[in-house]
């Protein structure tokens, strides 16, 4: 974990309130591993006080993109960030995808902004394994296809793909791993994962989740992201600290 202040190099718009931030960070980018994340102080002053998470969207040399959606004052003002601009970031923290194993096939399931971590994802998968991407929205403005392949696209609208969620999606293209050696990974909101487990369980597919939590420090210090374990014995983990990224067996989604 690096406490560090890295530089920006740009800004991507990449729809309506939706950015990419490339930051120059070459200790970060050697060491992340898909599904960390960083903390990000995005001003000096007491307003807004709390660093944000954000999930690393895509390593490119020396650098690191994350993803975000304008959703409040911390998120303003990071888009309003410009090359040169020096960031207060710690990270990489957390645990990551497992993408080891013996499966053959990753099924990517994402929730608007859930996409985020994937791009990196899809980079990072191993050699000789394929990749499907179910990507779901409420409407066409909410779907993110940057970084992502062979992408099956859901809105509850009907504006864009099936109209439906993503778990509809996903019901309705399982000749595309049914009866496969695959591996679910899923982020997005949390009914959407828990939705997201129900299925895996009564299919029983192995599947990895990302977690999402308003984060104070980011490694365990303030305990302030709980999340509730059915394994173990003293009952909560740490989103920050165990996760995000957890087993769907293993937390009460």
């Amino acid at each position: 974990m690096f406490i560090s202040e890295p530089v920006v190099e740009k800004l991507i718009e990449l729809d309506e309130h939706i950015f990419l931030l490339k930051i120059k960070s070459p200790e970060i980018a050697d060491i992340i591993r898909p599904g960390q994340f960083v903390n990000i102080k995005v001003c000096n002053s007491v307003n807004p006080l709390l660093r944000r998470p954000f999930s690393v969207c895509d390593v490119e040399d020396d650098s690191f993109y994350v993803m975000f959606n304008i959703h409040g004052e911390g998120t303003k003002i990071l888009a309003e960030k410009k090359k040169g601009d020096c960031l207060d970031i710690v990270g990489p923290l957390g645990n990551g995808f497992n993408l080891d194993g013996n499966f053959e096939k990753a099924v990517i399931v994402a929730g608007g902004m859930g996409v985020a971590p994937f791009p990196f994802f899809s980079k990072k998968i191993s050699d000789g394994k394929s990749i499907v991407t179910f990507i779901g929205g409420r409407t066409e403005s909410e779907i993110v296809t940057y970084g992502l392949e062979n992408i099956f696209i859901a809105t509850e609208d009907g504006s864009n793909g099936l109209k439906g969620n993503v778990i509809d999606l996903l019901k309705k293209n399982e000749s595309h791993f049914i009866d496969q050696n695959v591996k679910f990974f899923g982020c997005g909101p949390n009914p959407m994962l828990k939705a997201l487990k129900e299925y895996c369980l009564l299919k029983n597919i192995d599947c990895e989740v990302s977690t999402e939590c308003a984060m104070a420090c980011g490694f365990g210090i303030c305990q302030g992201c709980p999340i509730e374990s059915t394994t173990n014995s003293e009952k909560y983990l740490l989103v920050c600290k165990d996760g995000p990224v957890f087993n769907i067996k293993d937390v009460v989604l």
